[in-house]
């Protein structure tokens, strides 16, 4: 009988030294810093007396306010966010609290991840890994995309992208 794997999440520091490597190394990239941040939300609701985890929540709204006014980049703790996802750019970049981005994506400046009815405020796209999403791009609504695929700049996607697709155009459709 074969020995099942576990995963283990790798911790804070692991995570953000990932992240670092991701982003080139360099600590002073805005979407570096949104990330870490992103990251200390997360690991911050693992703290289980509410009273000892309202200092580090004080600090993680400080900071997250910080990122989303200074660099434009709003990410809020909530959104699944897989391993090594970089922000490329600064500066417009909406994503739904209820998000899942998979490994490996890259987003850029402009891009909104996001919902597409007002009644129904809980649906968010949902990203597989080594997305690519270009400059201005909005992905909106219940979608899912496949692993592996490109979203073209200023593309307004509204439905499912299977994996290893490029889509383009507004609204977009599939190129290849």
């Amino acid at each position: 009988m074969g020995k099942q794997r576990e995963t283990v999440e790798p911790g804070l520091w692991e995570q953000i030294k990932e992240d670092w490597i991701a982003h080139g190394r360099d600590w002073t990239k805005p979407g570096f810093r949104a990330v870490a941040v992103h990251r200390f939300g997360n690991w911050r609701m693992k703290i289980k007396p509410k009273l000892l985890r309202a200092p580090f929540s004080v600090f993680y709204r400080f900071l997250y306010r910080t990122i989303r006014n200074c660099y434009g980049i709003d990410l809020p703790y909530t959104v699944k966010l897989g391993r090594r996802v970089i922000i490329e750019h600064q500066h417009c970049i909406i994503i739904h609290g209820n998000c899942v981005i998979g490994d490996d994506c890259i987003i850029r400046q402009g891009v909104t991840l996001g919902n597409s009815h007002l009644d129904r405020p809980f649906e968010a796209p949902k990203l597989g890994a080594r997305v690519n999403v270009g400059a201005g791009a909005k992905l909106l609504g219940n979608i899912t995309i496949g692993d592996d695929v490109n979203i073209g700049a200023n593309a307004v996607v509204l439905s499912d992208i299977p994996a290893g697709k490029t889509a383009v155009g507004i609204p977009a459709k599939i190129v290849r």
